[in-house]
């Protein structure tokens, strides 16, 4: 087993991670740029390396920066945690380079699945079903033009190296195509340094479902179920949840899409902890999307459900150990529901809201967990995603945990800035989230539904607006970051309230 590790990250999950190593009795080396200085895995590892300035690409980017750091403290191994250098290839080889442990799969399987085209290849070799579509980049605009005919409209451009939806456009008519194309690959060029470009089908009204695999280096893997991440914006995930309500209905479903996650992860090579994620249509016929190498935001609801620490396992894997588990004795139980809580503003288009937090209230009791790197006081900068909490519930029905999130998210109070609390109050309120029927363009017509709704709305919501200006003005002035200053609309109608004569 590693003596001490270093984390290659920030936030939330390099906090995490702290955690997990400290059960495990393992030093820890956080690294920092100099705007995070003062941020909490900056304060909870052992030791802490500065390793340049607040830009990404001179700091938790640069690759020989934090190698450097990793020698200075003596590191025998780093973990990635998720973004970042986490599924960097080049990183990966790297570390071993150095004699470091990387803490993750190998470099040989990171390329493979970290492009798209080869990935695909690989899958339909294996038997994996994908949508159909090009397994090599677009060649031309004609190319286009004669796929998209054969497999019929609407077609998604996807870049071939990248993901979380850059390079990726939507076309509907052949009209559309040329000019969607030029734009795909643009901004694939711009975002992964690479132009290539493919095409498949589109999948109308998709759910996004993936499964969590473990593989240890001596050939073993097994899948952790599945987990539902339809409710995304801007092709980004906000709400993720275990079991997904839609692959619940069908067993026979989860059967075959478990196995083909298994066999993704045999076909790449695979070791470590990794994300096999599918489209899946209204039919329940589920398709190969990506392979995510590396831990997802969203581990939380699986561990939730297993009882098993992923980071632990990602660390015992790592260090040479076989998996303790055989498939049969992994039994999720319940339900667990993730909130990423954002510094956004979501009146104003999700708008990034950096700043001050002036004061902090976390939900707490049974089965509530809040994965964090904030505190009141703390500075969120303008240079990272904005992520600052993960609110997790568990509940034994998937009534239940919506019920238990909601009350959580009612005492949850971030002074100070903006955040996505409020907006998760409404969705979760929302009949047609709660019935599980949702798609991937839930949040989008929800959204759009909620602005026409506000231009005029209806009398219940003006008491309630009105109650808020009355309650501000009686109150006098707040304390600073306090409630009624941050009161909108988000958050008085994610709740009911009691009015009293």
């Amino acid at each position: 087993m590693f003596q001490k590790i270093l984390i290659a990250n920030r936030g939330e999950i390099a906090a995490r991670i702290i955690r997990a190593c400290r059960e495990m009795e393992l030093a820890t080396v956080a690294v920092f740029s100099e705007v995070d200085r003062t941020a909490l895995h900056v304060r909870l590892a052992d030791e802490a390396i500065l390793i340049g300035p607040a830009p990404a690409s001179e700091s938790y980017l640069c690759i020989e920066r934090i190698l450097d750091a990793a020698r200075a403290a003596g590191a025998d191994a780093i973990h990635p945690g998720y973004g970042f250098l986490s599924e960097n290839p080049g990183f990966a080889a790297a570390c071993q380079q150095a004699g470091l442990k990387f803490i993750g799969p190998s470099a040989a399987a990171m390329r493979l699945m970290g492009s798209k085209t080869r990935a695909r290849q690989a899958m339909q070799a294996s038997g994996v079903p994908v949508v159909p579509g090009t397994s090599e980049p677009l060649a031309s605009a004609a190319q286009a033009r004669a796929v998209a005919g054969q497999i019929g409209y609407p077609v998604m451009l996807k870049a071939a190296a990248g993901g979380g939806g850059k390079g990726m456009r939507l076309v509907s008519a052949a009209e559309e195509l040329p000019a969607a194309l030029e734009r795909a690959e643009h901004e694939a060029l711009n975002a992964f340094g690479d132009s290539a470009v493919y095409i498949e089908k589109a999948i109308e009204g998709p759910r996004h479902v993936e499964v969590q695999i473990l593989a240890d280096e001596h050939g073993q893997v097994i899948h952790l179920g599945e987990r539902e991440c339809t409710l995304q914006r801007r092709h980004q995930k906000v709400l993720e949840e275990t079991p997904s309500p839609w692959v619940e209905q069908r067993p026979e479903v989860r059967e075959r899409l478990t196995a083909a996650a298994v066999q993704a992860a045999r076909a790449a090579g695979y070791s470590n902890a990794g994300t096999v994620e599918f489209l899946m249509d209204s039919a329940h016929n589920f398709f190969f999307l990506e392979m995510n190498a590396r831990l997802q935001v969203e581990h939380p609801v699986t561990e939730m459900v297993t009882g098993l620490d992923l980071v632990r396992e990602q660390i015992r894997i790592a260090a040479g150990e076989p998996l303790a588990y055989r498939q049969s004795d992994i039994r999720p139980q319940g339900n667990a529901m993730e909130c990423r809580i954002y510094a956004e503003d979501p009146e104003n288009n999700f708008f990034p809201s950096p700043g001050r937090i002036s004061a902090l209230e976390r939900p707490s009791g049974p089965y509530i967990r809040v994965d964090s790197g904030a505190y009141e006081g703390w500075t969120v900068p303008v240079d990272y995603d904005p992520l600052i909490a993960k609110l997790v519930a568990w509940a034994p029905t998937r009534e239940q945990v919506i019920a238990r999130l909601r009350g959580a998210l009612r005492e949850y109070h971030v002074g100070g800035i903006k955040t996505t609390i409020g907006f998760f109050q409404s969705v979760l309120a929302d009949e047609e989230f709660r019935r599980g029927s949702f798609d991937t363009g839930f949040i989008g017509r929800w959204l759009e539904n909620r602005r026409s709704a506000g231009a005029a709305p209806a009398e219940h919501e003006k008491v309630a607006i009105l109650a808020a200006g009355m309650h501000f003005l009686s109150n006098g002035k707040p304390r600073e970051g306090g409630r009624p200053a941050e009161t909108s609309a988000w958050k008085l109608l994610g709740k009911r309230s009691t009015l009293r004569e």
